[in-house]
């Protein structure tokens, strides 16, 4: 870890203030250097630079953080092995050198993951130039900044096998071993947006974005946001527009008419018991149909498998893992071990949509650059588009520097070196360390004592919130009372993860979790009810997904 001076951030174990009522109150009372609208990651980490550089800072979602893109993501910070093959270097160096600086900034949100890759025979010959082409990509990686965790290494077929024993040994020749990180991209968030508040960011979930207000020479003097079922007027001077792939529709807002400059493309994963797959790490598996390749990867107690990246052109709000999106990852995944998993296996799914910019002719998505990029508009409203999750410091700063210019202030990006919140003064959990305890201070870090307290005031508060899963009841409590929590689905989808890692489970669980949070948000009997229904409507639609895998892929439908 750099021996540089770090910026301050908050050290004791005491919760940060993130309460919402008074947030909104601020919003209305109070005048803006910059307003930043989208609150996933990159708009979380604009709002972090933004404030930590001493920028009146806003930021208002008009769902709940990490919603959309940033909680359905890979949950890998990574330099994107893949992207070498497109020839994108830079790409993959900047997102390693992000990769070393999210794991010195958040080291309890940010696990080192290994993976790997098997070289595997087709007909029962091995392809040797492949097998080559592999291993240099490999040493390229490496060169661009992987080394920084530990230098790729060649293992043979048996050392392969004994980390997924499922692997086909007919088809497995050997294989290499990498190194990566994964962390949770919705925690991640949700740390980011806190640590902005802790620099005095004024940050409100559930506040959407409805109009700008201009003066006769068309510049931003503030915007309205709609609150609680009530209109906020927000003196700025500068917004930015992180709003992902709805980035466009904030632009017609401002601009009039809607400029179409993003191709969504949809990617899901789908989540499966581990004594499936049995890996203790994560792999690269090729897939044969279409020459792309699928991440398997553990988490917690369960393995997920992802991802595809086809055109989208539904609704941008609730994408959906379709038949043939799942029949894809099973069919990719059965190619490669055995025995075969079936759909009824299956105990989560998700989707999600990535950014992507509408500049290049390709068909295929996945050869779309993940490069990101900021407009200014004369109106004062900045744009970031695309990107990926590991960059998002970089996207920030990028973005930062603008409004920086048009605030006409000078001052130097602080967050290379600026821990989260949780992270300064966090140690790793020792070897005596109970399970609970790790699964805690890798969740929140220094901040673990803060649910730990909440154990210890009420003993209750220690029982499993999903019985099979590792959260707590005291970490719900925690989600409402420290981390804006608003609904159920807040709760089970995001603060914890228990509607990805087991969907039926977390289904039959919401009930006690409703009346469980609903003193904390002045719930009624009739509201309890509603938020059950709601959130078991939700699980119902991605149900009935994989119950219809039996179509396998439509024909046509393109992958990469």
């Amino acid at each position: 870890m750099s021996r540089r001076r770090r910026a301050s951030s908050p050290r004791a174990a005491t919760p940060i203030d993130f309460d919402r009522t008074t947030a909104l109150a601020r919003l209305a009372s109070d005048e803006f250097d910059v307003l930043v609208v989208g609150g996933g990651i990159t708009g979380a980490g604009v709002a972090l630079d933004a404030a930590s550089r001493g920028l009146r800072t806003a930021l208002v979602e008009r769902h709940d953080f990490a919603s959309g893109t940033s909680s359905r993501s890979s949950k890998l910070v990574h330099g994107g092995l893949r992207y070498l093959e497109q020839s994108e270097f830079l790409l993959v160096y900047e997102g390693l050198r992000e990769r070393q600086i999210i794991r010195q900034n958040a080291p309890h949100l940010v696990q080192v993951l290994p993976f790997l890759v098997p070289i595997l025979k087709t007909g029962g010959l091995l392809d040797r130039r492949l097998a080559r082409l592999l291993g240099t990509a490999m040493w390229m990686y490496d060169l661009a900044g992987g080394w920084r965790i530990r230098r790729h290494q060649r293992i043979n077929k048996g050392a392969a096998l004994q980390h997924i024993p499922t692997l086909r040994a007919d088809r497995l020749e050997s294989a290499y071993l990498y190194y990566d990180c994964q962390a949770d991209d919705a925690r991640l968030t949700l740390s980011v947006v806190r640590t902005a508040a802790a620099y005095g960011a004024v940050v409100a979930n559930y506040a959407a974005l409805t109009s700008f207000i201009k003066d006769d020479r068309g510049k931003v003097t503030g915007a309205t946001v709609e609150a609680e079922g009530a209109a906020i007027t927000v003196r700025t001077r500068v917004v930015v527009n992180a709003t992902g792939v709805w980035a466009d529709d904030v632009r017609e807002l401002d601009e009039g008419e809607h400029p179409a400059a993003l191709r969504p493309a949809k990617g899901i994963h789908i989540t499966l018991p581990r004594d499936k797959v049995r890996n203790d790490i994560a792999a690269v598996i090729p897939v044969q149909a279409d020459e792309r390749s699928i991440f398997v990867i553990p988490w917690n107690d369960e393995t997920y498998v992802g991802t595809t990246d086809t055109d989208y052109d539904g609704t941008l709000d609730d994408p959906q893992c379709s038949p043939a999106d799942i029949a894809y990852l099973l069919d990719a995944l059965n190619d490669a071990i055995e025995p075969p998993v079936a759909a009824s296996d299956i105990l989560g799914t998700w989707a999600g949509l990535r950014p992507l910019l509408r500049d290049a002719d390709s068909p295929h998505t996945a050869d779309l650059s993940r490069e990101h990029r900021v407009r200014v508009a004369g109106s004062n409203v900045v744009t970031v588009i695309g990107g990926k999750l590991t960059t998002y410091r970089r996207m920030a700063m990028h973005t930062v520097d603008q409004v920086m210019r048009l605030a006409g202030r000078r001052r130097r990006c602080r967050t290379k070196r600026l821990y989260l919140v949780g992270a300064n003064g966090y140690e790793e959990p020792g070897a005596d360390a109970t399970a609970e305890q790790e699964h805690l201070a890798h969740r929140y870090g220094t901040e673990a004592a803060v649910v730990a307290d909440l154990v210890r005031a009420d003993p209750r508060l220690s029982e499993p919130l999903v019985p099979g899963l590792p959260y707590l009841r005291a970490e719900a409590v925690f989600a409402v009372r420290h981390e804006m929590a608003r609904t159920l689905d807040d709760v089970l989808a995001r603060r914890t993860r228990a509607r990805l890692l087991d969907r039926d489970a977390s289904g039959e669980a919401a009930e006690a979790v409703a009346a469980l949070v609903a003193p904390e948000l002045g719930w009624d009997d009739a509201e309890l009810a509603r938020q059950v229904r709601a959130y078991r409507d939700a699980l119902a639609v991605e149900r009935a997904a994989a119950s219809c895998v039996s179509e396998g892929p439509r024909e046509g439908q393109m992958y990469g």
